[in-house]
């Protein structure tokens, strides 16, 4: 009996020490991943970050003994919570409803009926959108990511919210001259308008003198971002452009546009749409883990900072 007993407080005393710290780690990032899952929005993402680094150097400050520090810490910490919690009230209400319904699955996006939309459809509306406006004689400044997120700070006016989905007629809305957004750039992320009115920094480099505004700012923003395409639409003549890493193709006919946009942006996976499905997190479990941390708390590179 006595074996027995000394046997079960070993077990007790190994899952105090092994069992519930993991248990309690795990915990704290399924609620991070849920409130990452709910907001979209790349400042809110920063803020989300810089909260993090707030709560482990408070908690690493007080586990190495720096009394003072780990006290002013916990100060902020409690001051950046309730200012995220009126910052982002409109998730935090998303978050405690799907809790309070028991819709665990789609609050960690487990869903696996859920299909991303299809890059087909999305360069077939934009498509569709340029050549009735090249035909009307419309301009329009186009930015479209192929890699990651860019840099709010890589333009020169970050521009309009608007957060919607890309359709031809948007498109066509917003570029008309009669608008207020029409004279700045559109950013596209996946199947999602995310901004209007975006002003862009102008390119440096000698040009022909047949190029506008638009075309200058299109070779300005992919000569600072390497990791994106900038369409435009002349306004004068009518006549589509690319732009990629500061250098223009042009003059493009649909049917060639629609050719570089899929060697362009068929591959990518549409970053707002989709988030990894935890029915197969087992089989990328360490890849995953080690990609979160890196973007949990990227910062700007140097290269990135000396640029501007």
């Amino acid at each position: 009996m006595g074996y027995f007993w000394e046997y079960g407080q070993i077990i007790l005393n190994l899952m105090r020490l092994w069992l519930l710290p993991v248990l309690d780690i795990t915990l704290v990032l399924l609620l991070i991943y849920a409130m990452l899952v709910l907001i979209g929005e790349r400042r809110n993402l920063w803020m989300v970050r810089g909260f993090i680094v707030l709560i482990l150097a408070a908690t690493l400050s007080e586990r190495i003994g720096l009394g003072l520090l780990a006290f002013v810490l916990d100060k902020l910490v409690i001051g950046a919570a309730v200012a995220m919690a009126f910052i982002l009230q409109g998730e935090l209400r998303r978050l405690l409803e799907q809790m309070g319904r028991g819709q665990f699955a789609q609050l960690l996006a487990i869903n696996p009926q859920e299909t991303p939309p299809q890059t087909d459809n999305v360069i077939d509306e934009l498509v569709d959108a340029i050549k009735e406006l090249s035909q009307n004689r419309i301009g329009a400044l186009i930015i479209l990511e192929t890699d990651r997120p860019i840099d709010e700070r890589d333009f020169s006016v970050p521009g309009v919210r608007l957060n919607a989905d890309m359709s031809k007629e948007l498109l066509q809305t917003i570029f008309q001259t009669t608008t207020l957004l029409h004279d700045g750039a559109v950013l596209i992320r996946g199947s999602r308008l995310l901004a209007a009115g975006v002003i862009l920094p102008i390119s440096e480099r000698v040009a022909s003198r047949q190029l506008g505004t638009r075309h200058r700012a299109a070779m300005g923003i992919t000569e600072r971002v390497d990791h994106c395409i900038c369409l435009v639409v002349s306004e004068e003549t009518g006549s589509i452009s690319l732009a990629e890493r500061g250098t223009l193709n042009r003059p493009l006919t649909s049917s060639k546009l629609r050719e570089l946009l899929h060697a362009r942006l068929s591959k990518r996976v549409d970053r707002d749409a989709v988030t990894p499905q935890l029915w197969s997190l087992g089989k990328r479990l360490p890849g995953q883990a080690l990609a979160f941390f890196q973007r949990l708390l990227r910062f700007p590179s140097s290269a990135s900072r000396e640029k501007r």
